[in-house]
């Protein structure tokens, strides 16, 4: 199987509870694990265009401080920007592999809360959007959907796809936190201290559920951030509860034969180790499936 990484993901943020360098580690992880590195190249501007305005690229091209740039809550430096814009091009990538392979491994994207308008939620480029929207456009898939397994839900993939027959969204989510939610095609909210019985139980409903349906590609965004160790969770899933949800997804997929573009999504535990540990397990179990 084959992952994508870039060490320009890492950028310092200071004392932010983004800690970027969760990115570096994951790969050190998966370093002897037969999994191949591959790098990255950002899109063009202009190719965002399939999912951000004109006046908001702008603001983001020239590390613009505006209304449209300031709701990331990240710093709005050329570094930070650049590695937003470097994801979108590896989650386009990773799609393009698991077209290829049947799935690939992003270390990094899952930005799901930017919006074409406006940045929010750590989130300034829209990766997952724009990843489906590009190989939609050029003809390498027909139907897409979003398996939407973070903490939070996909507000922003929700909205920009909300019009949009041809990509099927899921979120699986705390429903009493951040953010402010839009609608998706099908959104399960959960509230604190969902355990992993409750979670797995309802999550394998959903699958059924929408895998009647027919895809080309899944995006599967397996966020680390439903752990209990979680800073900005109330989750109790465990390490081998968020195990036991990737077995599901990839196993609910291979069956369809679906191939799977996966991304890393949110991941804040007071133990780094711990949010390395579940992201490496996800890669690892994938090329387990798919490899």
């Amino acid at each position: 199987m084959k992952a994508i990484y870039s060490d320009r993901y890492v950028v310092d943020l200071k004392a932010h509870v983004f800690v970027t360098g969760k990115y570096r580690l994951v790969k050190e992880a998966l370093t002897g694990s037969g999994i191949e590195i591959i790098e990255p190249q950002p899109p063009d501007w202009e190719d965002l265009k399939l999912v951000h305005t004109n006046d908001y690229l702008d603001d983001l091209k020239n590390y613009r401080v505006s209304e449209r740039t300031v709701s990331s809550e990240l710093p709005i430096e050329p570094e930070v920007i650049e590695a937003s814009r470097l994801g979108a091009g590896g989650t386009l990538l990773t799609g393009l592999i698991a077209l290829e392979e049947r799935a690939g491994f992003h270390i990094g994207g899952g930005l799901h809360h930017a919006f074409p308008d406006h940045a929010e939620g750590f989130c300034f480029i829209n990766d997952v959007a724009y990843a489906l929207k590009k190989l939609l456009a050029s003809g390498k898939i027909r139907r897409g959907v979003i398996i939407d397994c973070d903490l939070h839900q996909g507000n922003g993939n929700a909205f920009i796809f909300k019009e949009e027959p041809d990509v099927f969204t899921f979120s699986i989510h705390e429903e009493d936190i951040y953010p402010v939610k839009e609608r998706s095609d099908l959104d399960i909210g959960l509230p604190p201290f969902t355990t992993d019985e409750e979670y797995l139980h309802l999550l394998a409903q959903a699958l059924r559920e929408i895998l009647v349906q027919s895809f080309d590609l899944a995006v599967y965004i397996a966020g680390s951030d439903p752990y209990q160790g979680d800073r900005l969770g109330r989750f109790n899933l465990t390490i081998s509860g968020l195990m036991a949800r990737d077995r599901l997804v990839f196993e609910s997929l291979s069956e369809k034969e679906i191939p799977v573009a996966i991304v890393m999504g949110g991941g804040y535990a007071e133990r780094i180790e711990d949010t390395v540990q579940i992201h490496k397990n996800t890669a690892l179990l994938a090329q387990e499936i798919f490899g």
